[in-house]
């Protein structure tokens, strides 16, 4: 069931219009026997997730889902905030990260995750983020308290669907390392943050580049380089061009609409799938 959360099913809607994907997996579920006899997608896709995100089967979505509702559209707003996923963090890629007026990154731990790599994935986001905050279900807070620094925050999502904050995060963006920042950024965003900081960028062969903006940002103060960082990515990875996207979603769907990349050009193919009856979209093949 939760592979109808997944990229393949999203994007396969944004191009088609339809999804045989999606056909196949809610055929494999009773999603259908728990709607109406004239029940839409979208409101298959709520059932779908009303099932998912009972304690004990919640899965990485259901995590994204609560800290996009909770956090970005719930403290801050598309307008304001933007939401990274999957962005590189030294020899890791974060799970989610929000920046607003800093940047804080999310690990998540779900019910179905283990603790292993916890501390690894920890001193990595720290390289890169200010904030570093664990999410965790109910059982493995004990644990992820027990694994990392103080320094560290830790939230839980309860059985309830609701996030609290155990322990805040420490903002602390002069830990950062503006080197490993560099290798997280497009080679644009990279020169940006170099002329924001008034550093001219080094005029050599496409060859030399990466090395040479290397060696610039190794030297940088590495807070005033995380205050650009946010700057240019709030600008470069903006979300408020889907606000419209997400207005006309289910509330399922709008971590997806906010973390898998489609065409606008697709939005309404997306919307027109989603509003499709759901006994005709058991024939999309």
């Amino acid at each position: 069931m939760t592979r109808l959360f997944s990229s393949a099913v999203f994007r396969e809607m944004a191009c088609k219009g339809r999804s045989p994907l999606f056909s196949r997996l809610i055929g494999l579920t009773d999603i259908a026997d728990r709607c109406s006899g004239d029940a839409t997608v979208g409101e298959a896709f709520e059932a779908a997730f009303g099932v998912l995100k009972t304690a004990g089967r919640r899965d990485e979505y259901i995590y994204r889902s609560a800290l996009t509702h909770n956090v970005l559209m719930g403290t801050h707003s598309l307008n304001t905030a933007c939401m990274l996923t999957e962005f590189r963090a030294g020899s890791c890629k974060a799970d989610l990260a929000i920046l607003n007026g800093t940047a804080t990154v999310y690990e998540i731990k779900s019910e179905r995750d283990s603790l292993a790599r916890l501390s690894n994935q920890v001193e990595n986001y720290k390289r890169v983020f200010a904030k570093v905050f664990v999410i965790a279900s109910e059982g493995h807070v004990a644990g992820v308290l027990d694994t990392v620094p103080d320094d560290v925050g830790v939230m839980m999502l309860a059985s309830r669907y609701r996030i609290s904050t155990v322990r805040d995060a420490e903002d602390r963006p002069e830990r950062i390392c503006p080197a490993t920042v560099f290798e997280s950024l497009r080679a644009a965003e990279a020169t940006a943050i170099l002329k924001s900081l008034a550093i001219a960028v080094p005029n050599v062969p496409n060859t030399h580049r990466h090395a040479a903006m290397r060696a610039l940002f190794e030297n940088l103060d590495p807070a005033a380089v995380h205050v650009a960082m946010v700057k240019t990515l709030k600008r470069t990875r903006d979300l408020a061009p889907l606000s419209d996207l997400v207005d006309r979603l289910p509330r399922s769907l709008h971590a997806a609409a906010l973390s898998i990349k489609v065409r606008r050009v697709d939005h309404d193919r997306v919307v027109e799938a989603i509003s499709t009856p759901l006994s005709a979209a058991m024939g999309w093949g």
